[in-house]
């Protein structure tokens, strides 16, 4: 006769009666470690802030168990998992579907929608539609692909280049995320530039009005004839 040893898996914390050591590293419900002490002593000092004794660290030498309401790290824990689920963004790969023949309309609102997805951080999958002998000209479909891709330049890149998939051409867009902070840094420094000319150009305008200013005063200083006159006198003299 013979019996399994099953390795327990199971993430459970142990609680109060139920752990196995016989002697724990005891922290308070404030972090403060009280050192170790004797598993039933480390249950009585429990008992009587009338909250519970949790195993945290059961591998621990000896195992580390904190004084807490277990109720509540239970719920905090749930709640934290919660979030956690709730900020991660779930990346899939929509599609968007085109025919050879679409119309300016059509393509302008299916495009922004492409756009739409790339900015959420999705994948799309670009499918041009070929039906009867549209076929024999993939050069079409070809040409609306490099228009969307031509349109998604800064903000996306070519993951799977155009190819003919039976009745059909297919072309993955990816988000490019180094594009667009890059997209995103050249207009801040367009606006920044814009906005310096403005305050140069004024300072510019003043320095001119000043200079204005001045000239006449620098045109009215040499009013001296009478030092003309001087040498003409000693000539005679002479």
């Amino acid at each position: 006769m013979w019996c399994r040893i099953v390795a327990e898996t199971t993430t459970e914390h142990r609680i109060n009666d139920r752990i196995r050591a016989r002697e724990v590293r005891l922290v308070d419900p404030d972090g403060v470690q009280l050192g170790i002490k004797a598993l039933p002593e480390a249950l009585a000092i429990a008992k009587e802030l009338d909250l519970d004794l949790v195993e945290v660290a059961p591998m621990a030498n000896p195992p580390v168990c904190r004084i807490m309401d277990f109720g509540k790290f239970k719920f905090d824990e749930a709640q934290r998992a919660k979030e956690s689920r709730r900020k991660t963004v779930h990346v899939g790969i929509k599609e968007m579907k085109y025919r050879p023949k679409i119309g300016p309309g059509d393509f302008d609102t299916k495009t922004r929608q492409v756009g739409k997805f790339l900015n959420e951080g999705h994948k799309v999958k670009i499918t041009i539609m070929f039906r009867g002998r549209e076929v024999y000209h993939p050069e079409h479909g070809k040409r609306i692909l490099d228009r969307i891709a031509e349109q998604m330049e800064g903000i996306a890149k070519i993951e799977a280049e155009p190819k003919l998939d039976n009745r059909n051409m297919i072309m993955v867009l990816a988000p490019d995320k180094r594009a667009r902070q890059a997209a995103a840094s050249r207009t801040a420094n367009q606006h920044r530039g814009q906005r310096t000319p403005s305050t140069n150009g004024s300072e510019g305008a003043e320095g001119a009005e000043g200079l204005a200013e001045a000239a006449p005063a620098t045109e009215a200083a040499p009013e001296v004839p009478a030092a003309e006159s001087t040498p003409i006198a000693t000539a005679e003299e002479g």
